[in-house]
């Protein structure tokens, strides 16, 4: 894979979520341009140390990629994006650029290890749809896709950034679920 712009955020980015987005510092506008321009996708890399404004972040090893689905100029300056996750990567080299744009070398991880699907998972996603209605989720809604409801709870689930980050890290849909249902039993949602 070749280099792409990171953009260190304080959120974690799943494959297949949906991500708003506010770009208003020049480095930022200056990769929104160019990925627009060139239909490229940049990465999300949660932060491991420092801010998302300001000088340069350390961002974690594992990222996901982003491409732009939506976007808007609502004033000279600023963009509202709607990014879209794709596949997930691990850094291999990153820069900085003067302007303080991170750059890195990134590798595509391997796609999950394809699991059942946890049903206890599924029905409590299945509820909260239902419950929100669909369009607080990505389409299509796939609750027989064991990835997409892993992920979809990891983004609405009451976890820290740790535990979204080890969820976006781990190569096995089964492991995401025992941890899903451990973080489901803390905060008794469990039957």
């Amino acid at each position: 894979m070749s280099e792409i712009p990171i953009f260190p955020l304080g959120t974690v980015l799943f494959p297949g979520g949906v991500l708003p987005l506010k770009i208003f510092e020049q480095r930022y506008l200056e990769m929104t341009k160019t990925c627009l321009r060139d239909n490229a996708p940049f990465g999300v890399c949660l932060i491991r140390e420092g801010s998302e404004i300001g000088t340069p972040t350390v961002p974690e090893a594992v990222g996901c990629l982003a491409t732009i689905a939506e976007w808007e100029m609502p004033q000279l300056g600023m963009f509202h994006l709607i990014a879209r996750g794709g596949e997930h990567f691990r850094l291999l080299e990153t820069r900085a650029a003067a302007s303080g744009l991170l750059t890195a070398r990134v590798e595509g991880l391997p796609a999950a290890v394809s699991a059942q699907i946890d049903a206890i998972c599924r029905k409590l996603l299945d509820a909260i749809i239902a419950k929100v209605g669909t369009a607080r989720f990505p389409s299509p809604v796939a609750l027989d896709d064991a990835d997409w409801v892993a992920y979809r709870l990891a983004e609405i689930l009451p976890l820290d950034l740790t535990q979204k980050q080890r969820l976006l890290e781990m190569d096995d849909a089964a492991q995401r679920f025992v941890l899903l249902r451990r973080v489901l039993a803390e905060h008794g949602l469990q039957p």
